[in-house]
């Protein structure tokens, strides 16, 4: 525990500065609550909306990174893990805003089960309904449930009111053991967005090390992706995404049986939608011909590259 700090407060915010400086309003609440050291640490990923000044104005972040490239979440949550100094490192989205005692929940958890790496908390929606943040790893298994429209009760495992061993958490709300995220060289930076924390905790379970759902521990989740708002590069980079982690971890058997299932299961959706008021077919075709077809499309890798070739663009017009 470097310098006194227990903890580190770790933020990755891209052009959302409202909602950022709504979690840093939270964090300064839950931070003046906390018995020890913690710092905060914000990164900005090349936003354009003032969000990089509004962090370091701020009285409660005490470092701000921005880097002028918008980058994987994968490589900036790594970024921040190793630039953090407490023992334990606390992953956030700027969409994250924690609720009084989050903090102390979910490092009590760390602490009375040392072979846990991973604490994540439980997500709401801003109604305060409860959103599924907790899952079992992706095998062909799970995308049969998946199939058979039985997710919810075989695979999601944020439920109950009790502390409990997950295979994966949500990395909206994540609290990390930096020693154990050292020793498996952090997050793979091959995942943009999306599958990047499942691959995580999976090679920190092969390590030896356990993820926890922490049901006392509350974040509200502002932004959903389940809205009919999704653009088509979220969806790509979503199925490319869960692709590479069956392809990392699995056959390639299982990456075909996966790869049907899941698309069989969005084609029942685009079916049932046609009949759904408020529901859109194409959208979830597009999840089908995505799954099927992850090398096919623009992402959000693509969608970032060309991004950060306007602002360089712009900077030499400049």
């Amino acid at each position: 525990m470097a310098d006194g700090i227990e903890l580190s407060f770790c933020v990755v915010n891209t052009s959302q500065r409202e909602l950022l400086l709504r979690g840093l309003d939270a964090i300064a609440r839950e931070r003046a609550t906390l018995p020890f050291d913690s710092e905060v640490l914000v990164l900005d990923n090349g936003s354009r909306d003032g969000s990089a000044e509004a962090a370091r104005a701020h009285p409660a972040v005490d470092e701000v990174i921005a880097p002028r490239e918008r980058r994987g979440k994968a490589l900036n949550d790594s970024e921040l893990l190793r630039r953090a100094r407490g023992r334990y490192a606390l992953l956030l989205n700027e969409d994250a805003e924690l609720q009084g005692g989050a903090v102390l929940a979910l490092r009590r958890a760390l602490e009375e089960e040392p072979r846990a790496a991973l604490a994540g908390a439980a997500l709401c929606r801003p109604d305060g309904t409860p959103q599924a943040c907790a899952w079992r790893f992706p095998t062909p298994l799970t995308a049969l449930a998946g199939a058979l429209f039985l997710h919810r009760p075989l695979v999601v495992q944020s439920r109950g009111s009790r502390t409990r061993p997950v295979d994966w958490c949500q990395s909206s709300a994540l609290l990390v053991r930096r020693a154990a995220a050292r020793a498996v060289d952090y997050l793979d930076p091959d995942f943009f967005v999306y599958s990047d924390e499942v691959d995580f905790a999976r090679r920190l379970r092969l390590a030896g090390w356990t993820s926890l759902y922490v049901p006392h521990a509350v974040a509200i989740h502002h932004e959903q992706l389940s809205t009919d708002a999704v653009p088509a590069p979220r969806i790509v980079e979503l199925s490319r995404n869960r692709d590479l982690y069956m392809r990392k971890h699995h056959s390639a058997a299982a990456v075909v049986v996966v790869r049907w299932l899941t698309a069989w299961s969005y084609a029942a959706r685009a079916l049932a939608a046609l009949a759904l008021p408020a529901h859109s077919p194409r959208r979830y075709w597009r999840h089908v011909t995505a799954t099927l077809h992850p090398d096919r499309g623009e992402g959000l890798r693509e969608v970032a590259a060309r991004y950060n070739g306007q602002r360089e663009a712009g900077d030499r017009r400049d």
